[in-house]
């Protein structure tokens, strides 16, 4: 049996349809492959943008800036010494890029100007810090991303 060009065309076509079906449908089922979103109500987020850049605004203003960093220990935040530690409210959330099932949320409760989070609830990688706090009645965003060993 002799196969025309024609024929041909038709069953790459289709051979190439099967292939992209199979990997979109094994994407879509296979749990592994797990496409959410960063934040599950996305619009009602970015309504209050501009409110988030005055936060980061008023963070970026302070003189003396609180300070995030990781050791051996776990995350040590520190807020400068002229702040009052029983007026700084508010929380420090992490987040995991790559699986949403390990995101948390500390309250800030400063001892001595400043507080830690024990590594024992961090895994190894990226995290990103979002801190939001208030002082005096003023309201304030701290983002910084850092990576666990």
């Amino acid at each position: 049996m002799k196969i025309n060009w024609g024929t041909s065309i038709v069953i790459a076509f289709a051979l190439f349809m099967s292939f992209i079906l199979y990997f979109v449908l094994k994407v879509q089922s296979d749990s592994k492959y797990d496409n959410e979103l960063v934040v599950e109500e996305y619009y009602k987020h970015d309504v209050h943008f501009q409110d988030e850049m005055a936060r980061i605004q008023n963070a970026h203003d302070l003189k003396a800036k609180p300070v995030i960093t990781i050791d051996a220990n776990g995350i040590n935040i520190v807020f400068p010494a002229d702040f009052i530690p029983n007026d700084v409210k508010g929380i420090v959330a992490l987040y995991r890029p790559s699986n949403k099932k390990f995101d948390f949320q500390v309250p800030i409760s400063l001892s001595n100007s400043s507080m830690s989070i024990p590594k024992s609830k961090l895994i190894g990688g990226v995290w990103d810090v979002n801190m939001e706090w208030q002082y005096n009645g003023k309201l304030y965003l701290t983002k910084e991303e850092i990576y666990v060993k």
